[in-house]
């Protein structure tokens, strides 16, 4: 048995790296994303927002969000450390850690080329899009510490395999363009100096939308397929939220094109890509397992149960 304090620290980690997609998102929609206007230091020669008579809140929104990813540090410097001292599996599980405290550095320092830029729509898209593989790799690392010591093993055909990594691809596509349509919309994160795509925000939305479709489509044909084979129990949850999580989106995403992209829609729509990350990296890593195989059974073997399931 491990320590319950790797556990939480996992969590806290995973939960951390939500936290920040989210209050990134408030500093956009609240143009507040120049309200530092410099980098490493807020403003002038002061690490804090300086008080005077003329400021607005936008420093302050600014400023708890570089407080917040401070944390976020912190808490994947904990979680090297927790792995280190706790995990009974610490090969594979180091090499995450290592890798989420690398990507959050790096987050950091691209925090500051935004600033730096002047909120340009490119580093701001790959500002979301590295939070989104440290959600991934965030969820990852909590999965691998209740997995067992044993080689993986496919517990699906191929062809359930290869759909379902064909869905996480196609989630790529939809965050990707999902931060093209923000590029080229109203919320620059700077009310005054706005930087834009340039791209027409209709045509962006529709193909946006329509790789939303692909998603959801690719998705029923998961959950279908989990809900048939015995070997995918440990997976069929989670499509069945990825589903669902999907169809929401679906229709907040809708209701924000066609009322003008209020900031409450725009950051629960936010939150819901950070949810999606979580539950399609689940529901794709859970078609392994590593648990021992059946008496008789070869562990490595690439031929899964296919049963299906009595009706």
């Amino acid at each position: 048995m491990t320590s319950p304090w790797l556990r939480r620290i996992l969590v806290a980690n995973l939960t951390l790296q939500i936290l920040i997609v989210v209050t990134g998102g408030l500093v956009r929609l609240t143009g507040s994303g120049l309200g530092c206007p410099t980098w490493p230091l807020c403003e002038g020669d002061s690490l804090t927002p300086v008080i005077h008579e003329a400021m607005t809140f936008h420093p302050f929104v600014e400023y708890g969000n570089r407080m917040l990813s401070v944390l976020v540090g912190v808490g994947a410097l904990a979680t090297v450390w927790a792995v280190r001292r706790w995990a009974r599996r610490r090969t594979p599980m180091m090499a995450l850690a290592w890798t989420v405290l690398g990507l959050t550095l790096l987050q950091g320092l691209l925090g500051g080329i935004t600033v730096l830029t002047r909120l340009h729509p490119i580093t701001v898209m790959g500002h979301f899009m590295i939070s989104m593989a440290l959600v991934a790799l965030s969820t990852a690392l909590l999965l691998r510490d209740h997995q067992g010591d044993e080689r993986a093993r496919p517990t699906v055909p191929l062809l359930v395999r290869q759909l379902a990594v064909a869905t996480g691809v196609v989630l790529v596509a939809v965050l990707l363009l999902g931060t093209i349509v923000t590029g080229s919309g109203p919320h620059s994160g700077d009310a005054e100096h706005p930087a834009r795509f340039g791209f027409d925000p209709r045509t962006i939305s529709w193909l946006h939308a329509d790789a939303v479709m692909l998603f959801v489509g690719l998705v029923v044909a998961m959950v279908v397929a989990t809900r048939l084979l015995s070997g995918a129990a440990r997976s069929r949850d989670w499509w069945g939220w990825v589903l669902l999580i999907s169809l929401a989106q679906g229709a907040i995403g809708y209701t924000q094109y066609l009322t003008g992209l209020p900031e409450l829609l725009v950051l629960a729509h936010m939150l819901g890509a950070a949810a999606l990350t979580v539950t399609v990296t689940a529901g794709v890593l859970t078609l392994w397992d590593r648990e021992a195989a059946p008496a008789g059974g070869d562990s490595a073997t690439d031929q899964p149960q296919v049963t299906a399931q009595p009706r």
